[in-house]
């Protein structure tokens, strides 16, 4: 009767602790997108940054024409006049996702713009991450740490920064593919479940449409297997969650055109071959024991570990071959910068002068997750009592990305919710002892209900902490053998002893009840502190778009709106077919919000175009007006701060245009552009530099602003303040000079000829004559 009555109150305190669980998720969920908002509420409805603009454009496409046009289109407004193939070069996930969110709403009815879409997909997805992580976490250490991960990963700012309403990039969905997939391979190793492998294929196919990431899962997961096999944990579930994740990954993977064979013949993949030869030999080795004598089995173990060597060479032997002819040894370019730090700034400039791509500094650490960087060692320690293949992979998780998030910046993104992960098992843990230890204490709440509670917990936990066997498991079959009546009388016995014994083991880490009180005020104090940085993240450091920028004073807050003034300009004061010539940063925006033709834009795929726009600006200013004209350009775009402070402008940006331009052109030398090897604008700076088409550009009139020529982000005086342009002339400048447009002046006519030449040469003797003191600018 006690037995029933027990069993019922645990049957009812789970079923209410399932749906307080599920409305905590709804609430987080919400937390999440609402959190995300400030941009929405403090500016407009804009889409951020530069990247997203092509994906707007992109997805306005798909939703116009269709899917079809979309694989075909052929994109002649970009990187003229070589033209690019959009189908083939993007990574479809982020705009299939919106395009079809799209197509979902309008056939209910609901009248949204695709710029909505846009706008809000990276904060729904956001909720989306935060369930993930939940069920991500739960695998490993429990409902509780599931949900504190996720409350942690809702408002993190690292992915805050990546996921605003706005921010419209290919991060805004795969972080939570990344999680997901994660997910799905922590369940089918804790249930060896092949529909949750095939599951785990289908969400690492979606990664790989969404973002180029992809190759951290397709390493991480074989290192995890790897480790488990050389650390004595193999069993039948580990090859069920990772021989599937390999064959119909790979195969799924190679059908995403910008991958496509990629996925077999690049470096980046062949790992994971290597351990699936592997697993496949261990798999060999454990079924032969099964079935042979111990004789037998060392004979056999030899001739298998013997055959598995020599084709794990052989592989190795063909792989080699494959990728010797490549200069790179089939890495990309940026694979071999996360490998080697030094390595884009020694051979590809490219990708070294991409902000996001520079290693962080301390403070970003302590900015981007805050008190999580503290709470990680304390869930790595958790994460070892015990130690599971589930937790296992948690550590390894965290350790890489640590490591890849100290070489590039952009790859805290990939950190956060490691971190996120980790704190939360630290401060589920934590929180479970402190609150026990005064359970213990407290008068009336140290029954036998307590020390039942206790076990069935723990008890809940077992499962996904169990260690297999290697010396015993012959397969998955095992575990589905029913036991017979005497097993089960034998299970039933020493019920009595554990519950005594976990009494005891639970007595001895009681803590002292006023140090255990103020230790749950301390975590809760601390989670505030998160929970106002987080905020403050979100409403003042990540909410402004780059595209309308805003400044505090005294005398109010300014507004800085001229990016969008000068594509307005272009849009309506010039031609359908001009080209526009401006660094790479700006490609996409002119060309989604303009709708101008560009030279060069943020795809950077050729490094020689845009090292001859870095030339042309590296130049003077005829032979760059030689470069523009060769590429049919008419009008000429820079961004220059020096007027308000916008310390992100072309001048800043111009020792990267002639590192760009010389690695292709070496007449272009950097050394020309320093004085004593220090980058200056002022009197000191050198002719090579002052008469630089970037700098006259920058500077033309700039004296008439002040009388002084004051650069506010220099913090000094321009050198050469006095020049007239004699190849380019100024057609617009925005309100706040921020961004300045020049047209190309039109060559001047040249009459062919011997006879007609020689009048020419006459009549120009006698007009300088006549005019005295004129020159002809072109000799």
């Amino acid at each position: 009767m006690e037995a029933s009555q027990t069993s019922n109150g645990t049957t009812l305190r789970h079923a209410f602790g399932n749906v307080l669980s599920f409305f905590i998720l709804i609430l987080i969920g919400v937390l999440a997108f609402s959190i995300r908002l400030f941009s929405v509420i403090k500016y407009e409805s804009v889409i951020h940054e530069f990247d997203p603009y092509f994906n707007y454009r992109v997805t306005q496409f798909l939703t116009k024409n269709g899917i079809y046009d979309f694989w075909n289109w052929f994109d002649d407004r970009t990187w003229y006049p070589l033209g690019r193939v959009i189908g083939g070069t993007v990574y479809p996930g982020l705009t299939l996702t919106a395009g079809s969110l799209w197509w979902f709403l309008n056939s209910l009815n609901i009248p949204l713009s695709v710029e909505t879409i846009c706008v809000f997909t990276a904060p729904i997805f956001s909720a989306f991450t935060s369930w993930a992580t939940y069920l991500l976490t739960r695998e490993v250490k429990g409902a509780g740490a599931g949900l504190t991960a996720a409350a942690l990963i809702a408002m993190v700012p690292s992915y805050i920064s990546r996921s605003v309403a706005g921010s419209y990039d290919n991060e805004a969905v795969a972080i939570f593919a990344l999680i997901f997939t994660f997910y799905l391979y922590i369940k089918t190793l804790n249930t060896g479940s092949l529909f949750y492998a095939t599951l785990n294929a289908i969400a690492y196919f979606y990664m790989v449409c969404s973002w180029g990431g992809y190759t951290f899962i397709i390493n991480l997961i074989p290192m995890h297997v790897l480790l488990c096999i050389v650390t004595g944990r193999y069993s039948s579930r580990l090859y069920i969650a990772y021989a599937p994740l390999v064959v119909l990954g790979t195969l799924l993977a190679a059908l995403v055109p910008v991958v496509g064979f990629n996925a077999v013949m690049t470096s980046e993949h062949f790992a994971s071959f290597l351990v699936f030869i592997i697993i496949h030999v261990v798999a060999f080795v454990y079924y032969i024991k099964g079935i042979l004598s111990p004789k037998m089995f060392k004979v056999a173990v030899t001739l298998v570990i013997s055959i598995g060597l020599l084709v794990c060479l052989a592989v190795v032997a063909v792989l080699v071959a494959l990728v010797a002819s490549s200069p790179t040894k089939g890495w990309s370019g940026r694979s071999l910068s996360l490998l080697d730090p030094t390595y884009a700034s020694k051979y590809i400039p490219i990708i070294a002068s991409v902000s996001e791509h520079q290693p962080p500094t301390w403070p970003s650490y302590f900015m981007d997750i805050n008190v999580l960087a503290f709470l990680v060692p304390a869930g790595i320690i958790a994460c070892f009592s015990p130690l599971s293949d589930a937790s296992s992979f948690v550590i390894l998780y965290i350790v890489t990305s640590v490591y890849f998030s100290g070489v590039m910046v952009r790859l805290m993104l990939v950190l956060a919710p490691a971190a996120c992960i980790l704190s939360g098992i630290a401060l589920s843990e934590a929180f479970d002892v402190f609150t026990r230890s005064i359970k213990f204490q407290l008068p009336g709440l140290t029954g036998p209900s307590q020390v039942d509670a206790g076990e069935t917990s723990s008890e809940s936990t077992v499962p996904q902490n169990e260690v297999p066997k290697t010396k015993t498991d012959k397969g998955a079959d095992t575990l589905k053998e029913r036991p017979s009546r005497k097993n089960r009388k034998k299970e039933k016995e020493p019920v009595e002893k554990p519950s005594i014994k976990s009494q005891i083991e639970k007595r001895l880490l009681v803590l002292p009840f006023e140090g255990s009180i103020l230790a749950i005020f301390l975590l809760v104090l601390l989670g505030a502190f998160y929970v106002v940085h987080c905020v403050w993240a979100a409403a003042e450091a990540y909410s402004a778009p780059s595209i309308v920028l805003t400044s505090q004073s005294h005398d109010g807050l300014h507004v800085f709106d001229d990016f969008r003034e000068a594509y307005a300009w272009l849009s309506h004061n010039t031609e359908v077919d001009d080209k526009v010539a401006s660094w790479w940063d700006y490609g996409y925006q002119t060309t989604a919000m303009a709708n101008r033709t560009v030279i060069v834009d943020n795809n950077t795929w050729n490094n020689t175009h845009i090292a001859t726009v870095g030339t042309a600006m590296s130049s003077p200013e005829k032979a760059a007006w030689e470069i523009f004209n060769s590429l049919d350009v008419k009008y000429v775009l820079v961004v220059f701060g020096g007027l308000v402070g916008y310390p992100s402008d072309d001048i800043n940006k111009f020792l990267w245009m002639v590192r760009i331009g010389g690695g292709v052109f070496p007449h272009i030398k950097e050394p020309d552009y320093l004085r004593d090897g220090q980058y200056r604008i002022d009197n000191q700076a050198t002719p090579t530099m002052l008469n630089s088409l970037m700098y006259k550009l920058c500077y033309y009139r700039f004296v008439d602003t002040d009388g002084k020529g004051f650069d506010r982000v220099r913090r000094t005086e321009i050198g050469k303040k006095y020049f007239k342009l004699t190849h380019f002339e100024e057609v617009f400048t925005t309100h706040h000079w921020m961004v300045r447009l020049y047209k190309l002046k039109p060559p001047k006519n040249r009459i062919r000829g011997k006879t007609k030449k020689s009048k020419a040469k006459s009549s120009s003797t006698s007009s300088t004559k006549k005019s005295g003191t004129k020159r002809n600018p072109w000799h």
